[in-house]
């Protein structure tokens, strides 16, 4: 029996590990390593102080100057999770996955897909000169005709669902899934937004600041073969 149980020991060791090695922790608890800041104001005046810190163990976006926080690093076929919580007033912010082309749009937002975080929108799609299909996308997105990447095109589509934000002040849990071209979205453990034919599969990640304060924990990415059910 021994000889049975040893080897499936270090076969679960062996799988335990690899499932390990493959999530990668994004925020230190510490410091920003691992990613830059794209502030366009503060190209116009260095005095200005940065809208990313880190403040007591936690990523904080403090929404303004607006601009983005960006991996170093490029992505595909991937899970990003994170915490996040408002706090102070609810109010905007955003997760970017496939970015590319900084300022891209309004010379601010990087060519991207962004899953809204602001406050009562969470999992909405936004299309920054990149574009995605979702279910019902007419009933969802709007006039066929009007659909675009940007501009004052109709680049919104908006989540499956209400109420799946936590109250102000609590934690929100994010799980974001990208294989190949397409992207589903958890908030708190409920799926609110799934989408395919993206027009990228890959890229950088980012954290917005836009407005309003939001506090990040636990920002992990892992490598995936598969969309979860």
């Amino acid at each position: 029996m021994k000889q049975i149980l040893l080897p499936l020991c270090l076969l679960l060791l062996s799988i335990s590990h690899q499932s390990q090695s493959q999530t990668k922790t994004l925020f230190n608890g510490k410091d920003l390593k691992g990613w830059h800041i794209d502030v366009p104001d503060m190209d116009k005046d260095p005095a200005l102080k940065t809208p990313f810190i880190v403040r007591n163990g936690l990523l904080v976006s403090l929404g303004t100057p607006g601009g983005h926080l960006i991996t170093d690093d490029q992505y595909e076929n991937f899970r990003l999770t994170f915490q996040y919580r408002f706090a102070g007033k609810p109010g905007n912010c955003g997760a970017l996955v496939f970015v590319s082309t900084p300022r891209a749009l309004y010379e601010m937002f990087p060519k991207s897909i962004e899953v809204q975080m602001m406050n009562q929108n969470a999992g909405d799609f936004w299309c920054i000169q990149e574009d995605i299909t979702v279910p019902d996308m007419e009933k969802r997105r709007g006039p066929k005709e009007k659909w675009g990447v940007n501009g004052d095109k109709l680049r919104r589509i908006p989540n499956l669902t209400d109420g799946t934000e936590k109250p102000l002040g609590e934690w929100n849990s994010m799980t974001i899934e990208c294989v190949k071209n397409s992207i589903k979205v958890w908030l708190n453990g409920v799926m609110v937004n799934y989408g395919y034919n993206a027009t990228a599969q890959k890229g950088q990640i980012a954290l917005q600041a836009e407005g309003s304060e939001v506090e990040f924990k636990e920002v992990k990415v892992a490598s995936i073969k598969s969309l979860s059910k």
